[in-house]
């Protein structure tokens, strides 16, 4: 004898057509869109960036030794002054290093008056990011080479770059030799977040601070997309269990 399997009201019926709730709809869409966002954010930051860590005090209180930062990859033509740089020179010892560039080709960097101020063709630079107003070290005057940057530390009484560099190409860098412009903090947790562009320069003729690039939009679609696939999954979940208790009641 066959047995008959009755559906009582109480119990929602898949439709015979093979069509899907709209929220099972609705959650597939949701958790799609969340992976593009995440896996779409998190490979843009790999391809266009890399992580350094900073191994001096040269950059303080713009960056701190033992900070780990994202630099973008970037060709030196696409430098300006006022950027914080990681490049490599071997002129220089081979060392990787980061510096606040302040000059590009054609400049005339210097510093001038008592109180030692950086200027740029004769003009004083207002350099709000720097440890400490005041005398920066001895005076000096370079006309830099086109092709070249002249680069200097946020902590002029504490680092070693241009200026320690005078007799050699007097002191500049080949625009070559740059590899990443720094654009964020990432570790320690407490320091972590954007650079953020100076303008410091903004009043000179020629290239300035370059704007950011795609970190920041990245980093929220990464995010963004991470945070729906948690809730959409949390939802999806809670209104799963929800069915399957009102089932339970009504058997």
């Amino acid at each position: 004898m066959s047995s008959v399997v009755e559906q009582t009201a109480d119990r929602p019926v898949a439709p015979a057509d093979g069509r899907r709730r709209p929220g099972t709809v609705l959650q597939g869409i949701a958790l799609a869109l969340g992976l593009l966002l995440m896996v779409g954010g998190f490979a843009l930051i790999a391809i266009d960036y890399r992580p350094y860590n900073i191994p001096s005090p040269s950059m303080h209180p713009t960056l701190q030794a033992g900070d780990t930062v994202l630099a973008r990859k970037v060709g030196g033509g696409a430098i300006g002054r006022g950027d914080v740089v990681v490049f490599r020179d071997q002129a220089w010892g081979g060392e990787l290093m980061v510096k606040r560039v302040v000059a590009v080709g054609g400049d005339t960097v210097a510093t001038s008056g008592d109180n030692r101020r950086l200027t740029v063709d004769g003009q004083p630079v207002d350099e709000p990011y720097l440890a400490a107003q005041g005398r920066q070290g001895e005076s000096f005057s370079v006309t830099v080479p086109q092709g070249r940057l002249f680069v200097l530390g946020d902590n002029r009484v504490g680092s070693l770059d241009s200026r320690s560099h005078l007799e050699v190409d007097g002191g500049t860098v080949p625009v070559a030799a740059i590899e990443a412009r720094v654009e964020a903090t990432v570790m320690p947790f407490g320091r972590m977040g954007l650079l953020g562009r100076t303008a410091a320069f903004d009043g000179f003729a020629g290239p300035r601070a370059s704007q950011p690039g795609p970190l920041e939009p990245a980093a929220y679609a990464t995010v963004a997309g991470a945070a729906l696939i948690l809730v959409t999954s949390a939802v999806g979940g809670v209104a799963s269990l929800a069915r399957r208790l009102r089932r339970g009641r009504s058997s």
